[in-house]
Parts: C-alpha cells; sequence; structure tokens
C-alpha cells in the first residue's frame, strides 16, 4: 500500500509542481517513512521511474531524486541499482541525465549500516559498470551500422569516462571484487559484456577514444586479479614530506646557506615527530633517488655535490645542538646506514650510474666529519658485499663524479687564491688556470663544489673583479691586447653560465665591495634574458652613442681581421645591440646580402664570443615583440652565430670557449624557438635538451595538468625533481592564490585519514617552493573563505579538514620562523609577485579602520582595532594579544596571523557548532602541540585575550584544556572559573 501512495505522492507533486524541499517535506509526512526504510520502498527506482517516461527527462521529477540523494534518503546502492536497470539506450538525453546523477556522488562512494547494506553496495557497482560496458558496446554497434556521427561519440565517451572514473579507483575494484565474489553469476554477466565490447571497439575510428576504451575494459579484466597483484606493505614507515623538502633543496637551491636547510628539516622532525634513524635514513634514500633520476651533465654534477658535500655538512649541524648527545646521534647515524644497506636495489642503481661504490664513500666522508666512528664505518663497509661490476670495458677510463667532486672542493679554495692575487703586472699568468677551467666538465664540476660548499657568491665575485680587469688600458702590443680580450671574454663566459644555472641571485645577492656597479652586474640587470624576465628592445641601455654604434658596424662590416690593440670590450657589448640592429634592418631593406650578414656573424664571434651573447640576448628581446611571419630573419641571424667558426684566424682556447658559449645562446633561445615549433640546431649536430624545460603538456589546461600531476605524486608516494620543476612552472604561471586553492581543493577531496595525512605532507614540501607567499594566500584568504562561508563548511569535517588544519598550522610555524630570520631562499625572492595581494590593503595598517575581514566577524563588525599597551588589561576582547609583545604589525605575515586568531575567536564565541568549528579545534590543538615540542616565538602570541588564558592553562597542565575547553570560549562555567583561579595561584 505505501508503494503504491509512493507513485501517487510523486505524480501529485509533479501535477501541482512542487519544489524539491516540498515534496520532501510532504512525502515525509504523508507517508511517515524514516532511514533505510525509503530504499525499502525503491524510492529511487521509482522516480527514476517516473521521470524516463519520454524520449526526455522530466527535469521536475529528476530534481526530487537529486533531492533525495542529497539529503541521503536514499542510499547510493540503491541509486546505482536504479541506473542499472535503464536498458534503453538510444534515448540519449535519458542516458545523459543518468551519467550526471552518477556523477553526483560517484567520487565519494561510501555505506554506513549493517553488512547487508555494504554488500549491496558491492553489488550495485557491479551492475552499474555492467550497465556502462553494455552502454558503451551498444554505441559501438550504433558507429558500425550507421557510421561516424558525432552525437554517437560524444554518448560514447560519456560512457566511456564514466566507466574508467570508476574502475580506475583501486576502492572501487575491490568492492566490485567482493561482488563477483558473492554472485558469479554476475560477473559472467559482465565478462560477456565485455567480449561483446571488445568486438565492438573496432568500429570506433577515433584513435583517442579506442585507446581509452581499451584501458577501461583492461581495468574491469583485471578484477579477478587483484589479490595477486597487492605488494607487500613497506618494512617500515616513509616521510615523505622529508624525501619531497630533500629533494626540492637539491634540484633547486643548491646554493643555499646550510643552516635554514638544518632548522626546516629540525622542524619537519619534531613536528611529525620521527626518530632520528629514520629521519637521517630518508635523508640519504632522497639523496640517492635525485641523484639517480638527475639528467646527465649539470644536473648530475650538482646532485653529487649535493649528496657528498652539503648533506654530511647538514648532519654535522644537526648533531652540533646535542653536544651532549653526540655518540647518541652516531649510534643513529649508524643505525640509518643500517637500514640503508637493506635497500640494496637503490644502492645498486646508484653505482651503477656513478661507476664507483657511492656507499663507501659517503661512509668515508661521514667518518672524516666525525658522524661515523672508525669501527662503525668499518663494519658498515664490509656489509656491503654484493656491490655490481662496476668497470667495463666502455666505463673503464671514465671517472666516477663523486670522487671529482670530493677532489674539486679544495681545488675551488686554490682557485680563489689565485684570482684574488694581483694580476696587474703578468695577466698571462691567469690563462693556465682559466684554460684548465675551460677544458671538459670542470668548470660545472668547480661550480658543482662551490655551490655545494657556500663559496660561490665569492667565487662569481672574483669573476666580476677579473672582468673589470680589462677596462684598465695602458701602451700595450697585441700579445697584451690578445691576453685583456681573453680574460674579459672568459669571465664574462663563465659569469654567464653561473647565473643560467644557479640563478642570477649568485651575482646580485651582495653589492660590490667599491660601491660601484660593475659592468657585469649592469649588463644582467638590463640586456642579459632569463626565465619568467622580459626585455624592452628598445631600452636605453641597447641605444649607445651612434658615433660609437658605426664605428663597429663598419668594424664588423671589414673582411680583415679585427684588430685588439686598445679595445674597449664593456663598451663594445653595448654597441652590439644596436649595431645588429642596423645590421638587420640593411638585410630586410635589400641592402645587405645573405652572405654580408654571414660575414658580419663570423666577425662576432670569430674573436670575443662575449660579443654573440651581447648580440643575441638583443636579437631575443627583439623577437619576443615580433609576429610569427617577422622573426625568419632574426632567427637566421641566431642561427649563424650559436654555430662555432672554424678557422685558423681565431684567438686562443677558442673550442673551449665556443662550448660554453653555444650552451648560453641555446639556453637564452630556447624559449623563442619553442614558441614557432622550430630548432636551433639540426638533430645532426646533436642537440641535448635542455633538462626541465617545457615540461607542460601541449593544450592541456593548467589547472588539468596540476590536478594530474599532483594525483600522480600521490600515488606514487613521493615527489620526484621533474613534478617539482612542473610544480614551479605551474606556480609561475597561474599565480599563488591559483596554484595554492587549487592543491587545496585536491586535499579536501580525501576521504581517507591515511591519505589525507600523506597529501599534507607533500603538500607541505610542493608549498616549500615559495613558503612565505603561499603561506599569507593559505592564512590570509583560503582559509577565511572556508570559515565565513557557510556553504564551504561541509569540506572542513574531518578527515580533510584535520589535515588542513595540520597542513595550515606547519606552514605558519616554517614561515613565521624562517620569516624573522630573513632566510628565504634565492629562488623564492627573485620571483615575481605581481599575483600577490597586497596584504597592506586586506589588513590596514591604520588600526582606526576595521579591516575587510574584521568587517566578517560577527563579534566584532563595530570594534574598532586599537593598539593598546602592555599594562592595559581593560581593552576589548577583540584585540590582538600580539599587539602586546611588540611585534611589528606592518609585516604582512604578522597581520595575517593576527586577523586569523581574531576570526578564530569569532567563531568560537558565535554558539553556533559545525565543521568549521570542528576545524577550528584542530588547528588550536596542533598549534599546541607544536608549542610543547619547544617552538619559540610561536604563533600563539597573536591569540586575542579572551583566548590566551586559557592557552596559558593548556600549556601549564597538559592538552586535555585544548581539547576541552576551546569550544567553550567566551562561554565560562563555574568549573573553568575555579580551575583558573587555582593556575593563578600555581
Amino acid at each position: 500500500m505505501k508503494v503504491v501512495n509512493l507513485k501517487q505522492a510523486i505524480l501529485q507533486a509533479w501535477k501541482e509542481r512542487w519544489s524539491d524541499y516540498q515534496w520532501a517535506i510532504n512525502i515525509k509526512k504523508n507517508l511517515g517513512t524514516k532511514g533505510a526504510t525509503w530504499d525499502y520502498l525503491n524510492l529511487a527506482e521509482a522516480l527514476m521511474e517516473q521521470a524516463l517516461i519520454g524520449p526526455s527527462p522530466n527535469p521536475l521529477i529528476l530534481s526530487y531524486l537529486k533531492y533525495a540523494i542529497n539529503s541521503q534518503m536514499v542510499s547510493y546502492s540503491s541509486v546505482l541499482t536504479a541506473i542499472s536497470k535503464f536498458d534503453d539506450f538510444s534515448r540519449d538525453l535519458c542516458v545523459k541525465s543518468l551519467l550526471e546523477i552518477m556523477d553526483m556522488f560517484s567520487n565519494h562512494l561510501s555505506c554506513h549500516g549493517k553488512a547487508e547494506e555494504c554488500i549491496g553496495l558491492c553489488r550495485a557497482l557491479l551492475n552499474v559498470v555492467m550497465w556502462l560496458v553494455l552502454g558503451c558496446a551498444w554505441y559501438c554497434d550504433r558507429l558500425r551500422e550507421l557510421g561516424s556521427s558525432a552525437s554517437t561519440e560524444a554518448s560514447l565517451k560519456a560512457c566511456q569516462e564514466r566507466l574508467h572514473s570508476l574502475v580506475s579507483s583501486i576502492k572501487n575494484r575491490a568492492l566490485i571484487h567482493i561482488a563477483r565474489l558473492e554472485d558469479q553469476g554476475s560477473w559472467s554477466n559482465v565478462e560477456q559484456a565485455i567480449v561483446k565490447l571488445t568486438e565492438g571497439i573496432g568500429s570506433v575510428t577515433n584513435q583517442t577514444l579506442k585507446s581509452k576504451l581499451e584501458e577501461s575494459v583492461s581495468l574491469v579484466k583485471g578484477i579477478p586479479h587483484m589479490l595477486t597483484a597487492q605488494s607487500p606493505p613497506p618494512a617500515q614507515p616513509s616521510f615523505p614530506s622529508v624525501h619531497a623538502f630533500i629533494m626540492l633543496e637539491g634540484t633547486m637551491n643548491l646554493t643555499g646557506e646550510t643552516q635554514p636547510l638544518v632548522e626546516q628539516l629540525m622542524m619537519i622532525k619534531r613536528m611529525q615527530r620521527i626518530p632520528t634513524p629514520l629521519f637521517v635514513l630518508e635523508i640519504w634514500k632522497a639523496c640517492f633517488t635525485g641523484l639517480i633520476e638527475s639528467p646527465e651533465g649539470t644536473e648530475e654534477l650538482k646532485w653529487t655535490a649535493f649528496m657528498f658535500l652539503k648533506i654530511p655538512q647538514v648532519l654535522l649541524k644537526l648533531k652540533s645542538p646535542q653536544s651532549d648527545k653526540g655518540q647518541e646521534f652516531m649510534d643513529d647515524v649508524n643505525v640509518a646506514f643500517e637500514y640503508l644497506l637493506k635497500l640494496t636495489p637503490l644502492l645498486d642503481k646508484a653505482d651503477q650510474r656513478c661507476n664507483c661504490d657511492c656507499l663507501n664513500m659517503l661512509l668515508q666522508e661521514c667518518n672524516k666529519l666525525g658522524l661515523l666512528s672508525d669501527s662503525h664505518a668499518a663494519n658498515l663497509s664490509s656489509k656491503r658485499e654484493y656491490a655490481p661490476r662496476l668497470k667495463t670495458t666502455e666505463n673503464a677510463n671514465i671517472q666516477p663524479n663523486p670522487g671529482l667532486i670530493l677532489r674539486a672542493e679544495p681545488t675551488v679554495t686554490n682557485i680563489l687564491k689565485t684570482v684574488d692575487a694581483d694580476h696587474s703586472k703578468s695577466p698571462e699568468g691567469l690563462l693556465g688556470v682559466l684554460a684548465h677551467m675551460l677544458s671538459g666538465k670542470s668548470l660545472d664540476l668547480l661550480l658543482a663544489a662551490a655551490a655545494a660548499t657556500g663559496k660561490l657568491k665569492s667565487f662569481a665575485r672574483k669573476f666580476i673583479k677579473l672582468n673589470e680587469f680589462p677596462k684598465h688600458i695602458s701602451g700595450e702590443g697585441s700579445k697584451s691586447a690578445s691576453v685583456r680580450a681573453l680574460l674579459f671574454d672568459i669571465s664574462f663566459l663563465m659569469l654567464c653560465h653561473v647565473v643560467q644555472t644557479y640563478g642570477s641571485e649568485v651575482i646580485l645577492s651582495e653589492p660590490s665591495p667599491s660601491g660601484e656597479t660593475p659592468f657585469f652586474e649592469t649588463w644582467l640587470l638590463t640586456c642579459m634574458p632569463e626565465e619568467g624576465k622580459i626585455l624592452n628592445p628598445d631600452h636605453p641601455c641597447f641605444r649607445p652613442e651612434s658615433g660609437k654604434v658605426e664605428s663597429l658596424v663598419a668594424l664588423l662590416n671589414n673582411s680583415s681581421e679585427m684588430k685588439l690593440v686598445q679595445m674597449k670590450w664593456h663598451e663594445i657589448c653595448l654597441s652590439t645591440p644596436a649595431a645588429i640592429l642596423e645590421v638587420l634592418n640593411a638585410w630586410e631593406n635589400g641592402a645587405l646580402t645573405v652572405e654580408a650578414v654571414q660575414r658580419i656573424t663570423d666577425n662576432i664571434k670569430g674573436k670575443v664570443c662575449s660579443m654573440a651573447i651581447c648580440a643575441v640576448a638583443w636579437l631575443v628581446a627583439h623577437v619576443r615583440m615580433l609576429g610569427r611571419d617577422e622573426r625568419e630573419k632574426p632567427q637566421t641571424m641566431i642561427r649563424q652565430l650559436v654555430l662555432p667558426l672554424f678557422g685558423e684566424n681565431t684567438l686562443q682556447f677558442y673550442n673551449e670557449r665556443v662550448v660554453i658559449m653555444s650552451s648560453i645562446l641555446e639556453h637564452m633561445c630556447a624559449d623563442v624557438f619553442q614558441q614557432t615549433g622550430l630548432l636551433l640546431r639540426s638533430t645532426l649536430e646533436g642537440q641535448e635538451p635542455i633538462p626541465y624545460r617545457n615540461l607542460l603538456p601541449a593544450k592541456e589546461p593548467i589547472h588539468e595538468a596540476l590536478r594530474r600531476q599532483f594525483q600522480a605524486v600521490l600515488r606514487k608516494g613521493w615527489v620526484d625533481s621533474r613534478a617539482l620543476h612542473l610544480f614551479e612552472s605551474l606556480l609561475h604561471i597561474g599565480g599563488v592564490f591559483w596554484f595554492t586553492n587549487n592543491l587545496v581543493k585536491e586535499l579536501l577531496k580525501e576521504t581517507r585519514k591515511e591519505w589525507a595525512h600523506r597529501v599534507v605532507e607533500l603538500l607541505y614540501s610542493i608549498f616549500c617552493l615559495d613558503t612565505q607567499q603561499i603561506t599569507l594566500t593559505l592564512l590570509g584568504t583560503i582559509l577565511p573563505n572556508l570559515l565565513t562561508d557557510p556553504a564551504h563548511w561541509h569540506s572542513l569535517a574531518d578527515p580533510p579538514g584535520k589535515a588542513l588544519a595540520k597542513l595550515s598550522v606547519w606552514c605558519a610555524l616554517s614561515s613565521f620562523s624562517t620569516h624573522h630570520k630573513g632566510q628565504a631562499s634565492a629562488r623564492q625572492r627573485k620571483r615575481q609577485r605581481e599575483d600577490i595581494e597586497d596584504y597592506s590593503s586586506l589588513f590596514p595598517l591604520d588600526d582606526t579602520q576595521p579591516s575587510k575581514l574584521m568587517r566578517l566577524l560577527s563579534s566584532n563588525e563595530d570594534e574598532p582595532v586599537t593598539l593598546s599597551s602592555p599594562g592595559d588589561r581593560s581593552m576589548s576582547s577583540s584585540l590582538s594579544a600580539s599587539q602586546l609583545h611588540t611585534v611589528n604589525m606592518k609585516e604582512p605575515l604578522n597581520r595575517v596571523l593576527a586577523n586569523l586568531f581574531l576570526l578564530i575567536s569569532s567563531i568560537l564565541g558565535s554558539k553556533m557548532a559545525g565543521p568549521h568549528t570542528q576545524f577550528v579545534h584542530s588547528f588550536m590543538e596542533e598549534c599546541v602541540e607544536c608549542l610543547e615540542q619547544g617552538h619559540r616565538g610561536s604563533i600563539l602570541q597573536f591569540l586575542p585575550f579572551t583566548m590566551t588564558r586559557k592557552t596559558d592553562v593548556a600549556r601549564v597542565t597538559n592538552l586535555y584544556w585544548v581539547k576541552s575547553e576551546f569550544l567553550l570560549l567566551n562561554q565560562p562555567c563555574t568549573y573553568n572559573r575555579g580551575t583558573l583561579k587555582t593556575e593563578e595561584r600555581l
């Protein structure tokens, strides 16, 4: 009888055009059914049957079904079962509506109830997978019978996407596997449907769709073999945040100072309570992984220097604060190496890559620094018995990079002393040293060793001084003129190579000792193309005096050999762009032939390679401003300048110099040539791809690229170097808010505790790409938006809400710690800030005006914020306690933290509980837990007065007060007041 009444109620609601919530109220009132009984009455099936009577679905009745799903009147299993009973795939609009209904909950399928209901969800999943397979097969048959059709392909694609979305989840496949074991007959029907679909796939002409269908079929076929494909659990827990942070530092911040790296690692160790042996083990695992996957060439040398030179120094500083526990730390390092010895495949791969016994070399370095005792080192070395056969006929004569790096470290010191000596009387003595540095990969070895040991800035400063030396011209002969030209050219090339490999901050971070800006710094700032830096080709720096330009053009156009005596190379480099413009204009207007232009470019690169670099720097800036059809001749000139010149009249060390020149020019031109799909050199000339360039997939939205890359990282469990570079590119393109907001959305999708925690660890390390700005965006914009908009409160429920609270506190602590010590890395300092919100306007300094955020606080919206003295304890409860600690409120981070705690205080005093108050509880709990682990200068100093006393109680007693009282702020009871009096007496 109730079933009959249910159908009548649906028809009555449709006739009277009830809204969805009116329908729900009336049906509950009249039928009086609660809970799972709605499934017993087949409410979902009844609604679907009435909605899909005609050729197109009834939108009003479908709205009733959607309301029933959202309000949990019907279970997911009953909806899926009802969908699987629809078999008329010729009604495309009805199928489309059913697929849209599936989208409402298919990404968070769950079941809370008895075992029978859980088994029901498994069976429903199996039925809907079979329905989707049959749908795909039906549309394939339609394509075969009627030929290619856009509408049929669209319907087929829609079914395929839902099928792939369901079976790509391991959890869903596991549930289907359970249903298969429960009912073998139903699985036989699925197998028959798969056979039918496999036969019809051949009629699909769209190759992309065809391959996706085959992939989905493969996933379904693999369900019976799930148990045999499972891998055993790891022997010990991994710590993705440590791994990813080490990967980040080794890949992008080799030049960074050691102390900030040590402090950041210690903060991660404390926040996650990682035992020291496992902590050290994770550092070594990340180092070995980074070394193995690094591209050959400069990147491999940088990782080798990071692993063998910098990390041992980091461990030494980790040991230093524990001077009274030095032996204990040595024992922990020994245990970490014992664990590392068990990772034989990892060690073997590294040994094969480096052509040496990497572990043994690390043990020797740690032993030298006192991180391992002699007995421990000997014992560990003896256990590495099964090292792979390293020496072969192909690599017998190749010297291992670790050995070269370790020998390069003292060489850097010797070179610095040599360059620092007075060579004004006999500069020829320097050429031998410089020639040695230019040979083979010596320069990259020396730069990597200098970067890992903190000597690269000093190294660059010495060569800037050397580059200034040729400015001083006195009566000179041809030999001294050649020496002067070579000193200028080699130092210029080395400095350009340093900038492209390690960033311009290495050069620009320290002012010149003399107070006068050197030529190279001026040229670097105004003329050198860098990633993310757009130059104006009409800038005055490219327009020197016309007389100098005319004389240079005449000199370049002369077929005779260029004279070196009395040449002012700094002026020549500054005049070269204008001369190139004159040549280009003459060529485009027909005044010069291709042969004449080739002769001029040969003269430019024939003696001093620096001229070619200055010419190409301007040409790159010029090409960026041109349309595609206008780029042919400038790009031809670039190609002419990149190719080496083979002749007898070149200066000394030309072959060595031109190798570095070509590398510099390839990096300069990579972007402008990639825009038009052209190659700088032909493939026969062996142009090596530049590492980590052009990682973004073509024709894919950046939002999708970010989501796909993060999901890949999450499945893998750790972040590799390529992923870090891709994330940095996306951060640069999309901006800090877009980047942070979309990754936070990925975190809030996770509904399992262990996965949410893994996401927190990975995101914390990814956010280290720009900790300061990402933290400002997270705490100043994203969290307030989530906490003040009731529509977002549901996303803050546990476990993702608690995970977001943990991530927010970790970012706040890291940012607050490094911010007050001025430890932002060069990589973060050089990032463009156009996309960062002006936090001074968001939280204005004029404290007589409420900020935008404070106007959101219902309890304080009429109270202005005013500064108070430390002794004034009678001010409004909305005042921030940080104002009593002489904190500089002009700093954006301080303002963001103070306003965030005001918002938290308002939420706790609003007497409205929900997921947002649960989030605040988790946030405060995490703050106090980190505080109890010894963090100085905690962010809790920004608590308002109403919360400060409660926190003091929590610190004096235990964490229970946080868990029990923070939700009762501004609602004191007798028990609380009595406790406070007791604590005041204590």
